[in-house]
């Protein structure tokens, strides 16, 4: 890590959690690439769409412990074919 970038980490590291993780976000976007016009606004519909599915009750939800039990599962048949 260069000087300068050491001096803003150590000065980053002053702030509080909330602000850090702000500061994390932003630099972390500053690194992806501008995205397609229009990927926000299909992102925010499908958010939407899979919100009325679980409103509606079309779709149910599955506890955490559950679903890795099954993806654990599904990993150990893979890894005996």
């Amino acid at each position: 890590m260069g000087n300068s970038a050491q001096k803003l980490y150590e000065e980053a590291m002053r702030l509080d959690p909330k602000e850090r993780a702000e500061l994390t976000g932003l630099l972390i976007e500053s690194l992806e690439p501008e995205s397609d016009p229009g990927v926000e606004e299909a992102w925010v519909a499908e958010v939407e769409r899979r919100l009325a599915e679980l409103d509606s009750g079309a779709v149910k939800t599955i506890p955490w412990d559950e679903l890795r039990s099954k993806l654990y599962a599904k990993m150990n048949a893979a890894d005996r074919r």
